[in-house]
């Protein structure tokens, strides 16, 4: 009875997880939308209430361009995944991978397209899909957590000033997560990603580490760092539901200009989305 129980719970959890990354998703379609809305305000003189739908329309095919243009310089039948170690160790659980789907956040933006969240799920975790509508971060098992380099690698960048905000995983928290992710969009990858290290594994490889806890960076840019090194702790920066890792591989440094690679862990492979994964310890 308990395993069935705990089997709804997650699947509550995948759900609500799910909506939120379909307004991740839905960011990059609307930001241009609404940028074409004004643009067409200040050009027709407040008239563009007339002109609305051909404005959408029209901004929507133009995305839709982009995207297929975007898609077409890109070759992932010719890469295969690069194998690293795990970035964490214990119990954990994976979601938005690209196990089944790719890209897998639904976006290409900041070299998305073979990221993958990792969080920890207990009983110590909130549950409710209702209430509080938002937590506090460190209620959350996951908060806190080390985070490993996956190789050897330099720090390319460090960003660590971005404060921990409270959680956004229900539902009555997702409508304040929309806004705040438009927001988050429009000013820059910085608020999207929260805190974030970004290492040079070398090969022309790189990995991303987002949602980091505020002051937790350990290096800094410049600095080598040994495989299994401690780089920085989980948090909840940026455009982030609740404590949990964003990792990606991407070939270049700034995540603005890349395109993201696949990855596979060491022991691990690509955890399967909404599956639990074991990692040793680091030694």
């Amino acid at each position: 009875m308990a395993q069935g129980a705990r089997a709804v719970d997650m699947g509550r959890r995948r759900l609500r997880w799910r909506l939120i990354s379909v307004l991740v998703r839905n960011v990059p379609v609307l930001v241009p939308i609404l940028l074409a809305v004004v643009a067409a305000d200040l050009v027709f003189g407040g008239i563009v209430g007339a002109w609305f739908p051909v404005v959408v329309a029209l901004a929507m095919a133009v995305h839709v361009v982009l995207l297929l243009a975007l898609r077409s310089l890109r070759d992932e039948s010719s890469r295969g995944p690069v194998e690293t170690a795990a970035p964490v160790a214990g119990e954990w659980f994976a979601l938005n991978g690209p196990s089944d789907k790719v890209p897998s956040h639904g976006v290409r933006f900041l070299g998305q397209e073979y990221a993958i969240d990792v969080l920890i799920d207990s009983q110590e975790r909130p549950t409710s899909p209702w209430w509080p509508p938002m937590s506090r971060s460190g209620v959350f098992p996951a908060f806190g957590q080390p985070l490993f380099a996956p190789a050897d690698a330099e720090v390319v960048h460090v960003e660590d000033g971005a404060r921990d905000h409270l959680s956004r995983g229900t539902y009555a928290g997702l409508a304040y997560f929309l806004v705040e992710g438009l927001v988050r969009q429009a000013v820059g990858a910085r608020r999207v990603l929260g805190n974030h290290v970004v290492l040079d594994l070398g090969g022309g490889v790189y990995a991303l580490y987002a949602h980091l806890r505020q002051g937790s960076a350990r290096v800094g840019a410049g600095e080598k760092v040994r495989a299994g090194q401690v780089l920085a702790e989980c948090g909840n920066s940026g455009n982030s539901s609740e404590p949990h890792l964003h990792f990606q591989l991407m070939d270049a440094p700034d995540p603005r200009l890349a395109v993201g690679m696949p990855f596979t862990w060491t022991g691990v492979g690509v955890p399967e989305n909404g599956s639990a994964f074991h990692v040793p310890e680091h030694t």
